[in-house]
């Protein structure tokens, strides 16, 4: 059976933004989609039956928050299959879950009630975070959330956090029959640290060897895997955080590799994924890696 794509609603403008390129990210993959909203009032209010008298105020929103978000996703593609649940928990248990079973969970950059000016709202974060799927922010400038650039941006980073996230991005490129840009930034060492520029630069020479040597690594198995994707290698010197958030001015959407340690709780996300995460100009997803 395939997994659904889960999509977080809440009634939001970006959770309807997320909805839209769902449904053309469901659509890409033939996959369901399935529209997931938390709410507790059913633990502490209990089931009443739909248009009883006594439905409860945030029943009847989250009816409305869900048949709303269903029927403009039917309206964009009616071709993709969407189902809809309300789940009894808060907004990030409820997503976590249902991301057990699912492809992918995608969140818009905020939700309803958060404050305007937040860059990132605390479930998109939370789920980004810790989700055991990869996990999907939708963010952006117009052209990115359109998918018109034609590139999927992935950021290479160490091979024991990364493989997961190179066979996602290569799948997202093979899909969209675009090309895939791979960037491993570096640094030059401070002076007077082992690893500083000789005078000959050999060992800005190293750092650019070494950059290309591990993006080979990460690459050689998805690249035999998936041989009609394009794929173009970039080694940048500079902090990550920055040559990604800059570089995905250009791109549909950013893939980043996240370690996931099984007995540490709470947000399991760099410096890396957090900048592009409040700061990209399109869409990311934060693939974890088991530990």
């Amino acid at each position: 059976m395939e997994l659904p794509l889960v999509v977080g609603v809440d009634g939001s403008g970006p959770s309807l933004t997320a909805v839209d390129w769902a449904v053309d990210e469901a659509a890409l993959h033939g996959l369901p989609l399935r529209l997931v909203y938390g709410s507790l009032w059913e633990r502490y209010e209990g089931t009443v039956p739909s248009g009883s008298p006594q439905c409860p105020s945030e029943q009847v929103m989250a009816e409305h928050v869900v048949a709303a978000a269903e029927e403009r996703a039917q309206r964009r593609n009616p071709a993709v299959k969407v189902t809809t649940d309300v789940l009894p928990e808060d907004g990030v248990h409820a997503l976590l879950g249902a991301g057990d079973t699912a492809f992918a969970v995608v969140t818009g950059s905020r939700g309803r009630g958060e404050l305007r000016g937040l860059l990132l709202g605390s479930v998109s974060l939370a789920v980004a975070g810790m989700a055991r799927c990869p996990a999907v922010v939708v963010r952006g400038d117009t052209a990115g959330l359109a998918g018109t650039h034609e590139r999927i941006l992935l950021g290479a980073g160490e091979a024991e956090i990364g493989r997961e996230a190179v066979r996602f991005a290569f799948h997202e490129a093979e899909a969209r029959r675009c090309v895939l840009q791979v960037v491993r930034a570096w640094r030059i060492p401070a002076p007077g640290t082992a690893g500083t520029q000789t005078a000959g630069g050999n060992s800005v020479l190293g750092h650019v060897g070494q950059a290309a040597a591990l993006v080979e690594e990460l690459l050689s198995e998805a690249m035999d895997d998936h041989p009609a994707v394009r794929v173009r290698r970039a080694t940048v010197e500079g902090p990550a955080h920055r040559v990604l958030v800059d570089r995905s001015a250009a791109a549909d959407l950013v893939v980043l590799g996240a370690r996931r340690r099984t007995r540490v709780f709470g947000l399991q996300l760099g410096r890396t994924a957090h900048a592009l995460l409040h700061h990209a100009s399109c869409p990311v997803a934060v693939v974890p890696q088991r530990a």
